[in-house]
């Protein structure tokens, strides 16, 4: 793979599986050959702690972008693929960055001497659309949206498109929306359904595919955050696992126009 492919996994909705789906994509990936850097934008660290990544004796994506560290000084290798770990120290980054010229292009231009040496960057996001959000999108080539069957899940996502067609328009000229992916989800409840439903029409109305796959409502995923290993080391067979290696099939075969695109 010649040209390195940066994903921002955002929604400004809370729990809507954005850290799952990083962390999922990033071992799926890994796992058919792919280089991959998980990049932790998330104050929260959950992402961090979930790899059992180390958030406070080694330098972290705070001090990235506070230009205190380079890349190379922050990035640790785990098992399938390498992170940049946060800690809650981001959260000041917030504020800190508000004031200085150019604060939207400082994740892009940090990691750009590093960017080479990836097929894949995935960008973990806070649950806001703030300073940090807006970093992730000028660095990212593409945003997957994740969010659930609910109400107030899915018609925050015009917000959420709102604020990338800005970037689009001011910072990024070349992000685009991959899709929308249904997490959480479980197919037998009618509201689901009709969630579902509501979902393709904002998706439609905003020109975004609704991913075919859905990943399905499972306590595998806290079982595989509380052991700090990945979701295909501990739990393969899972039906949470089989959806994710469906979903990176999907989007990997419309990536190359294959029959699900």
């Amino acid at each position: 793979m010649g040209t390195t492919i940066a994903i921002a996994i955002a929604n400004q909705k809370g729990g809507v599986a954005k850290t799952t789906t990083v962390g999922a994509m990033a071992a799926a990936l890994s796992q058919r050959g792919y280089k991959v850097l998980a990049v932790d934008l998330d104050p929260q660290g959950n992402l961090s702690d979930a790899t059992g990544a180390e958030c406070f004796k080694l330098p972290t994506s705070y001090e990235l972008l506070k230009k205190v560290s380079k890349a190379h000084e922050v990035i640790q290798s785990l098992e399938k693929f390498d992170i940049i770990p946060a800690n809650i120290m981001l959260a000041g980054a917030e504020q800190e960055l508000m004031a200085q010229t150019g604060r939207e292009h400082r994740l892009r231009e940090t990691l750009e001497p590093i960017k080479d040496k990836y097929d894949y960057i995935l960008i973990d996001t806070p649950p806001s659309l703030g300073v940090l959000t807006i970093n992730s999108l000028v660095c990212a080539d593409e945003v997957i949206i994740p969010t659930t069957a609910g109400i107030f899940s899915a018609n925050g996502i015009k917000q959420l498109a709102d604020t990338i067609n800005n970037v689009r328009e001011y910072c990024n000229s070349q992000l685009k929306i991959s899709g929308i992916l249904l997490t959480k989800y479980n197919p037998r409840t009618t509201i689901s359904q009709a969630i579902k439903e509501l979902t393709a029409s904002i998706g439609n109305y905003i020109q975004v595919i609704i991913f075919n796959t859905y990943i399905r409502h499972s306590v595998v995923v806290e079982e595989v955050q509380a052991k700090k290993v990945d979701l295909f080391s501990w739990k393969k067979k899972s039906t949470v696992a089989e959806d994710y290696t469906k979903f990176v099939d999907e989007y990997l075969s419309r990536k190359n126009g294959g029959e699900n695109a």
